[in-house]
């Protein structure tokens, strides 16, 4: 071990921590030390070691494991391959009952990406002279701790935050937000999977009762029917597309995308609508269903609230209105609606076409009306279904402890305070009787000079927030900025005054939950280079040198968090209480939530609503409905031309943190930022095919090869978002129901390169 990690700290210019924190006899470094202590695997890798190195003695040296991947929601089972001791290889899970034996290439490449050269191995501290400096860790513990309570006590608990991920394991999420609001006192706190789920929780939320995905993904394979929605599932979910495919009753595929997509070419029916009219032709297709007769009464009846309302709401919406708003023909929305009216067993599916819209939740539950109102929910093949984005959003939906208590609960429900209080035996006047600020308030917040001090885990939002060229602006003006994340060269890392280096998938244990409400086993099958640790042991380290470390005691591994969550978690529509420990999903491939204490036998598939009864006091699902809202930045003079934003290929993710490691992957997409342009405004603007152009919108602009192309309307432009710089573009708006951006629509021009853009 480094004895870097024994010293004790000594800074003459900063408050030093107490003495129960920093002695080299305490408990925090004893445990540290101990050759059993919970810590102790992680610290036993020599300093600037790369690669996974030994696995821990539980694995035998020449094993094969199983555990969820850590890319994309879909969570798919990898199995592992270790040879004396090292990870060597891995493959898929020919009988995990998500992905069947398959695996995408973002999947085949998860190890590789562990050994990239920029993975953090020590802390850093911003230096005397600006520059990021190596640090041992009580040095870092010590200036966290230091500098947030500074910050604390000049403006107030509330002036510091976190931003969190859908990236790490589930108990590590619910040790960070309980940390941050029980034991740091802070009040904001959210997570990234605002940007890409917040629409489907609101959605599912004020629908359903609570937030719950209905369907398993074996509805691919049983449904007559699949509607996708602003979703390119080919790319974005390659495995769920396979499952399509595996589909024997030769559904009919429909495809509602501006865009020709990959998935669209292959759809039975492409309904390539204008870009943001998703609602109104949703509410036409709900139209014609009612003036067809295509709706099931009984179930109506039943199971539902506030029919009546929304077949008023949506008699305006003829099918003349809806072809003039949308640009789809007449003939071809009736033939959609009778797809759905006569199919036996419907089911649609939105992704981020949906949620990133300044209408996202009405769009999303102008889905679900579908659903409801044709009865296609609770059946094998059906339902109204939302793909997540991030490996544990899921798991962020309901344990991250930001804007929903641990468990699903409600901060401003004083029965669910005394219940989780009660239960982590803590007490309830530490627990915050309102939810945080969403992502974007707390940026606002930096700007009103009300948030000074901002710690951020395992994300990236100078590369991915709306509106790039703002945030890295709203940055520059914290007092603090933290950093926690796998590799030290990410652009926000980069900004920081504080790095603190962490584990990545497959260097720590834990739980992540898929779209598909699939709880799965993440483990640990190698060391974190140098002097790196698992975010879990960090939290834990930090909680020692807050002096709340005593409140956190039961918190000794993700194991006991994980009992901890089950019993907050009871009585909860994602009841987990009978999920015996992490050796039972192992052995099942997962479980889906619910598994309530006395389910020993849960089927490997099981969707929700099978009863016909949801989470609302009355038990009925309600029709929610709104008038469409005008796009916020419509294409004018100026700026000619919409973009679009959205997945580039299966080999691309996110911000490419990750996924730009692999010399595998970056081989399969290209390395230039490029923008698909419709032949008619190419033409109209002189651009050849493979011209280099300048995209520029209000707020910044970029330099692109210009991919000449029918998949994209005229109109129209699109640039995956993987690209740094796409986000210079972007507008910052947002839905007002759940706060998400609205990524895929702002008003720009393309142009020749001129001698004056020398800051591209």
């Amino acid at each position: 071990m480094s004895t870097a990690l024994e010293a004790t700290v000594d800074r003459s210019d900063e408050p030093r921590p107490s003495a129960a924190a920093s002695s080299p006899a305490s408990p925090l470094v004893r445990m540290l030390r101990a050759p059993d202590g919970p810590l102790t695997s992680e610290l036993l890798l020599e300093p600037g070691r790369f690669g996974l190195g030994l696995v821990p003695a539980r694995l035998a040296p020449d094993a094969t494991t199983q555990m969820a991947c850590g890319f994309c929601s879909t969570g798919c089972g990898l199995t592992v391959h270790l040879k004396d001791g090292v990870a060597v290889n891995l493959t898929p899970t020919p009988e995990y009952p998500v992905n069947l034996g398959m695996a995408c290439p973002k999947g085949w490449e998860a190890l590789s990406v562990l050994r990239a050269l920029d993975r953090a191995t020590t802390p850093l501290a911003r230096d005397r002279n600006g520059k990021l400096a190596p640090v041992d860790w009580p040095t870092a513990l010590a200036l966290f701790c230091s500098r947030m309570k500074d910050i604390q006590r000049q403006h107030g608990p509330h002036s510091i935050a976190f931003i969190s991920t859908g990236q790490i394991a589930t108990e590590e999420m619910a040790f960070l937000g309980s940390l941050g609001k029980f034991g740091m006192g802070l009040l904001h706190g959210d997570g990234n999977t605002r940007q890409c789920m917040a629409t489907s929780v609101v959605s599912y939320k004020q629908s359903f009762g609570f937030d719950a995905p209905p369907y398993t993904y074996a509805d691919f394979e049983e449904s007559d029917v699949i509607v996708l929605i602003g979703s390119n599932l080919c790319v974005a979910h390659p495995i769920l597309w396979q499952r399509v495919c595996r589909n024997p009753h030769d559904p009919t595929i429909i495809v509602v995308d501006p865009r020709r997509t990959e998935t669209a070419m292959a759809a039975t029916i492409h309904v390539p609508l204008a870009a943001k009219s998703d609602l109104v032709l949703l509410y036409g297709l709900a139209h014609l269903l009612i003036r067809e007769g295509w709706i099931d009464r009984d179930f109506i009846a039943a199971s539902t609230q506030g029919f009546d309302a929304f077949a008023a709401h949506v008699a305006e919406y003829a099918p003349e209105r809806v072809a003039a708003a949308t640009g789809i023909d007449e003939a071809t929305l009736l033939r959609v609606a009778r797809a759905i009216g006569e199919g036996k067993r419907v089911s649609l599916w939105w992704t981020m076409g949906v949620n990133q819209s300044y209408e996202g939740v009405r769009t999303a539950q102008a889905i679900i009306n579908l659903a409801l109102m044709t009865g296609n929910i609770g059946r094998p093949g059906t339902g109204a279904n939302s793909i997540t984005g991030q490996c544990n959003a899921m798991g962020s939906r309901l344990f991250s402890n930001t804007t929903n208590l641990l468990g699903g609960h409600d901060f401003a429900n004083p029965a669910h305070r005394e219940k989780v209080a009660g239960i982590l035996g803590i007490s309830a006047d530490v627990v915050p009787d309102k939810p945080s600020w969403a992502y974007d308030q707390i940026v606002e917040g930096v700007l009103a000079g009300k948030i000074r001090g901002l710690w951020v885990i395992a994300t990236n939002p100078a590369h991915s927030w709306i509106n790039q060229n703002m945030l890295r602006d709203v940055l520059s003006r914290l007092d603090f900025l933290v950093v926690q994340d796998m590799y030290h060269t990410t652009e926000t890392a980069e900004r920081a005054d504080l790095m603190l280096p962490a584990a990545a998938w497959g260097e720590k244990d834990g739980t992540f939950i898929n779209s598909e409400r699939r709880i799965g086993v993440l483990k640990k099958v190698g060391r974190a280079p140098g002097e790196a640790l698992s975010d879990f042991s960090i939290f834990r380290l930090i909680a020692e040198y807050w002096g709340c470390g005593a409140m956190f005691s039961r918190w000794t591994s993700p194991a006991a968090v994980f009992d901890l969550l089950k019993q907050l978690s009871r009585g909860q529509p994602c009841d987990i209480t009978g999920v015996r420990d992490y050796a039972m999903l192992d052995e099942r491939g997962g479980v889906q939530w619910p598994c309530p204490e006395g389910m020993t036998e849960p089927e490997s598939e099981r969707r929700l609503f099978a009863d016909g009864c949801f989470y609302h006091g009355d038990g009925r699902a309600k029709f929610v409905f709104d008038q469409p809202a005008p796009m916020p930045e419509a294409p004018s003079e100026q700026f000619p031309l919409l973009l679009l934003t959205g997945r580039g290929t299966a080999a691309q993710w996110h911000t490419q943190t990750r996924t730009a490691k692999s010399d595998v992957l970056r081989a399969l997409y290209p390395a230039e930022v490029y923008v698909e342009i419709n032949p008619a405004d190419a033409r109209a603007l002189e651009i050849k095919p493979n011209q280099h152009v300048v995209v520029e919108s209000q707020r910044g602009k970029l330099k692109a090869k210009a991919f000449v192309t029918h998949g994209v309307q005229r109109g129209h432009v699109f640039i995956p978002m993987h690209y740094e710089a796409v986000n210079r573009l972007t507008l910052a708006h947002f839905d007002p129901h759940s706060r998400q951006p609205s990524y895929k629509n702002c008003a720009v021009r393309v142009r020749d390169v001129a001698p004056n853009d020398t800051d591209l």
